[in-house]
């Protein structure tokens, strides 16, 4: 059993109240944008980080993470990458690379909006935790965490401020 903390488009600010909700996570999940390497830093020193890079991030992110991961967790296939779209609107490419890859969680970021959609067509579940840090238009700051246990994705909860 895992406990995962979940968050995206930090683009360089890591809020200690969302750093709090992670408390007893074992790993944080970024799913891109995480502004500077500074930010990743930060996170990993906190917890385990498994991240991608988002299109906001530089090099120095872009030498560290990858595009696109993907790895199995307690039983679990999972896809990660920061502009992957959703269910039906699956961005260019990622459709392909679901099919294949046949990922049971299907994780991305870049829209600021938090998703949680179950996709029947390719039997997976798609998490947007929409954004945790306070640049874009979004009225709220979001991140999920949930219990990844034998092949099962349970005890979902959402961490939601309002942003100053």
């Amino acid at each position: 059993m895992k406990k995962i903390g979940l968050l995206s488009d930090t683009h360089g600010y890591v809020d200690e109240k969302i750093m709090e909700f992670f408390k007893n996570c074992d790993e944080i999940w970024h799913a891109g944008d995480m502004g500077n390497i500074e930010t990743a830093n930060t996170i990993s020193k906190f917890k385990t980080l498994k991240g991608v890079y988002g299109n906001i991030d530089g090099q120095e992110v872009r030498a560290t993470y990858p595009k696109i991961q993907s790895f199995i967790c307690e039983g679990v296939s999972v896809l990660m990458t920061h502009i992957g779209g959703y269910p039906g609107k699956y961005e260019k490419g990622v459709k392909e690379l679901i099919q294949e890859l046949k990922p049971k969680l299907f994780i991305s970021g870049h829209s600021h909006i938090l998703k949680v959609m179950y996709d029947d067509k390719n039997n997976l579940l798609h998490i947007n935790p929409g954004a945790s840090g306070k640049s874009g238009l979004h009225k709220f700051q979001t991140a999920v965490r949930f219990v990844v246990d034998v092949g099962e994705i349970k005890e979902m909860e959402v961490f939601e401020k309002q942003r100053n």
